[in-house]
């Protein structure tokens, strides 16, 4: 069957498959540009802006200094507007993801509407005072959830004190990469699982009105995209395919660890955030457990949970520098998020040929076992 299209709030997208934010620096103006360019929905991640453009910035070590500077205005303005060209323009519609947890998070909601973002998707706890922080602007707001309960605390508040319902929303399995949004156990039980959860956000939706409901987590194929459509999804959301391709803001050394990790290496970790993370076993994985890992310094104060890095001691690593480094292509100490399929990416492969793909079913050549052509 051909894919319907999606629309969300005032905005309309060719196909239904909204692009995954993902920081630091695997989502930024590139990949989020064509990604949007191609009929579907580009979302530049607002994480650790200031390693784009560290001319911006003031650094120690060459780490930003403090939220103001790691999750940067400028830095964070210039993106979105060069993926809006990339896009096709002034007109093109680029969304960003802001996860709750940030410091400042607040501020870099309003950054990210002034910069001309038109939809706002935001998880890793739950966004429940963001109507506040888009009040006055028309950005359609997407809270990511992880289950119908979550779904409901949303719903109820923003409609009692805001008088408003998401404009859609994302609901995200365990299988996905990053951060989680239920504990470690839990993301291994069936009744957990994304196609277990669906009917029981469904259903919680219907009691509040008919935005769409678009599902993330494991989410592979064009088959994949179709049955859960057939089972009330309006959409789905992707991250980790399109961390295979060459527009994909990742380093190089990025792309050759998801392309050589296996489906063993691919695990969940605990993290500074408070959330277990989907990432791939690397050197530094060993070191934190060997507890050889680099110091934490928490020069960023990136996210409220961490407590300026007592929770990064707690688990082994500061999640901010870690990051900062795999964007930096530093294998030895960088850490490499990758939802659980992963280790399916064999080759790089181009984002137009990898949403023909999705919406034709022909065959990319993704994963292919064939030489990667990274180096090109």
């Amino acid at each position: 069957m051909g894919l319907p299209s999606l629309r969300i709030g005032k905005y309309e997208f060719e196909y239904p498959i909204i692009q995954g934010g993902m920081g630091v620096g695997i989502s930024w103006e590139n990949l989020a540009g064509n990604v949007s360019k191609h009929g579907c929905l580009g979302v530049v991640s607002s994480v650790g802006t200031g390693y784009r453009y560290p001319n911006y910035v003031k650094l120690k070590d060459g780490r930003p200094i403090g939220s103001k500077y790691i999750h940067n205005k400028e830095a964070l303005t210039r993106i979105i507007q060069d993926a809006k060209e990339i896009a096709g323009g002034e007109k093109a519609i680029i969304g960003v993801n802001i996860l709750c947890a940030i410091t400042e998070y607040d501020r870099v909601v309003r950054d990210s509407i002034e910069a001309g973002a038109k939809i706002i998707i935001s998880g890793a706890g739950l966004p429940l005072r963001l109507p506040e922080y888009a009040e006055g602007s028309d950005v359609a707001l997407v809270p990511i959830v992880s289950s119908a309960r979550a779904l409901r605390v949303i719903c109820k508040h923003w409609k009692k004190k805001y008088n408003r319902l998401p404009d859609a929303v994302v609901l995200e399995g365990p299988l996905s990469g990053g951060h989680q949004g239920i504990p470690y156990e839990d993301c291994f039980k069936p009744e957990y699982q994304l196609e277990n959860l669906l009917p029981e956000v469904l259903k919680e939706r219907d009691m509040w009105g008919d935005f769409p409901v678009i599902v993330a987590g494991g989410i592979w194929s064009k088959e994949d995209i179709e049955w859960y459509i057939s089972q009330g999804a309006a959409g789905v959301q992707m991250g980790t395919r399109f961390v295979g391709t060459y527009e994909c803001d990742a380093s190089p050394e990025f792309k050759k660890v998801i392309i050589n990790a296996k489906k063993e290496d691919i695990v969940l970790l605990k993290s500074p955030v408070g959330y277990p993370a989907r990432g791939i076993v690397t050197k530094l994985i060993k070191d934190i457990e060997r507890g050889t890992a680099p110091e934490v310094k928490c020069t960023s104060n990136c996210v409220v949970p961490c407590n300026h890095g007592e929770e990064a001691k707690k688990v082994g690593y500061c999640i901010a520098d870690r990051l900062g480094d795999a964007y930096l292509g530093r294998v030895e100490t960088g850490l490499f998020f990758s939802g659980a399929n992963g280790y399916r990416i064999k080759r790089l492969v181009h984002v137009k040929d990898l949403i023909r793909e999705l919406v034709e079913g022909i065959p990319s050549g993704q994963e292919e076992p064939e030489e990667s052509l990274i180096a090109k």
